[in-house]
């Protein structure tokens, strides 16, 4: 693929708050051999998508701007990535089979980024 005719996206990486609620709640043990093993099978993913992810960030916490002012906020993402590839559904389908969907009640969104078109 050339990189002049990729398209780039934003992923995010959702868990909802009551999914990590509860995770913390499992024994420990378990959650370790889980989480091992997630992180396993993910490195194994992005070995594989090496080519099409850019960068791979966690999230922190969040502020909410409005015109009224800021404040703390919380969302479902965790973690995102910046990702090219030939097009939208190439991309999304690639992510069907990450190891972030084992995850109960977890997403992935592919969002395409676009220029401006004003700079």
């Amino acid at each position: 693929m050339a990189e002049t005719s990729a398209k780039k996206f934003m992923v995010f990486f959702s868990i909802p708050l009551e999914t990590m609620t509860q995770w913390k709640q499992v024994d420990a043990q378990e959650r370790e051999a889980s989480e091992k093993k997630m992180m396993q099978d993910w490195a194994t993913w992005s070995t594989a998508h090496a080519e099409m992810i850019l960068s791979t960030d966690v999230g922190g916490k969040t502020k909410n701007v409005a015109a009224s002012g800021v404040s703390d906020t919380r969302n479902d993402i965790v973690l995102y990535s910046i990702a090219q590839g030939e097009s939208h559904e190439a991309v999304a389908e690639a992510y069907q089979s990450h190891p972030h969907l084992q995850i109960p009640n977890s997403s992935i969104q592919v969002m395409e980024i676009k220029p401006m078109g004003w700079a």
